[in-house]
């Protein structure tokens, strides 16, 4: 519940580190992010900041370096890594200000390929590392975190089909009963004197229960919210189909997945036909894209967008994090006037902590 063990502000400490080995090269003292911070569930997220160049440190220019470096975020009350970027892009001249364009490290892995991938009858998590290996050689402080899932599957790249490894484990995440996963940052060692990467593989991200402690409320810390309820085209179907690459007869395609008890209690069709991904060929794997397809969208989407006081409401990085589940308690609203609670999925967040600002965005799943 938020309440005074929550109430201090979130402050974050800057580093600048190397790239590949995640060794902290400078204190950037004087950086601040020019927007929200954002994490989201297997994606990768953007955002600029502002380097004061008086306040640098000597070593600025290397801990900076577009491709060469990688910024990391610390909760100075909690000490806990809550954010790392790539450094893609710096500007700076006559001005005593440097802009950097920073992206988080899931954007590495659509600049690395699968090459030849051929898993027959393995753990989901062993085929995650094996589409891993290339970015695991010669890239960032990836460490792998991938227990087995004990569920088996097939899955096979080939080189010339150019498949990055961001899409591909963007497939196999979208398949039903796929496995999630997310890039974190951790301290590497115990004298804190740089940072890894651990690339989290499980059936489900984060910590799902049905009574969660990280509660956000209104009135309370939460200061607007919003419901967001959809059965727009792409967000709600009754029926989906998936549809592989190729034109006419030789364009392979799944079953249509229907949700005959929807429909049976009286719903209308509404018919989703889509392209997963790149490269697909194989039927079955088709039909598990549609069938997941077809249960996040049979009920249409139901979309929470909290915006709440950091400190006040749970701590990131402490209380909760991406995956977790997240209970809202509304007292009374328009939109909800005899008060309701629920709990949900945090799929993304946004941290302006200089606007003492958090803003989950959570999903409620069936």
């Amino acid at each position: 519940m938020s309440t005074a063990t929550f109430s201090a502000p979130v402050e974050l400490d800057w580093f600048g580190c190397d790239l590949r080995t995640g060794q902290i090269i400078e204190d950037l003292r004087s950086l601040k992010p020019s927007g929200p911070l954002t994490k989201r569930l297997g994606a990768a997220t953007s955002t600029s900041f502002d380097l004061g160049i008086a306040g640098a440190g000597q070593d600025w220019i290397a801990a900076t370096d577009p491709g060469r470096s990688l910024l990391v975020g610390v909760d100075r009350l909690t000490d806990q890594p809550v954010w790392a970027g790539m450094v893609l892009t710096r500007d700076a001249g006559s001005s005593w200000t440097a802009t950097l364009g920073v992206t988080t490290p899931e954007a590495y892995l659509d600049r690395r390929y699968t090459g030849d991938v051929t898993q027959l009858q393995q753990d989901q998590a062993a085929v995650l590392t094996a589409l891993m290996a290339a970015p695991l050689s010669q890239g960032p402080p990836f460490i792998m975190d991938a227990p087995a899932t004990g569920v088996l599957m097939d899955y096979m790249a080939l080189d010339g089909d150019d498949r990055t490894v961001l899409s591909a484990l963007q497939e196999v995440m979208g398949q039903e009963g796929g496995p999630e996963w997310t890039v974190d940052v951790a301290w590497s060692d115990a004298a804190h004197s740089g940072f890894v990467l651990p690339v989290r593989v499980r059936p489900a991200i984060g910590v799902q229960i049905t009574d969660p402690e990280a509660v956000f409320d209104f009135p309370g810390c939460i200061s607007t919210y919003m419901l967001s309820e959809s059965y727009e085209s792409g967000k709600g179907a009754t029926a989906v189909v998936a549809r592989g690459e190729g034109e006419g007869t030789a364009r392979l395609s799944s079953g249509s997945q229907v949700a005959t008890d929807l429909e049976a209690a009286g719903w209308p069709r509404y018919v989703h036909r889509y392209t997963p991904a790149s490269g697909l060929t194989d039927p079955a794997q088709l039909t598990a894209h549609a069938v997941k397809a077809l249960a996040l969208m049979k009920t249409g989407a139901r979309v929470w967008a909290i915006e709440a006081v950091a400190s006040q409401a749970p701590r990131l990085g402490r209380d909760w994090g991406i995956g977790d589940s997240i209970r809202v308690a509304v007292g009374s609203s328009p939109r909800h006037p005899e008060g309701t609670e629920i709990v949900a999925r945090a799929w993304s967040w946004e941290l302006d902590a200089a606007a003492d600002r958090i803003a989950p965005v959570l999903i409620e799943e069936d």
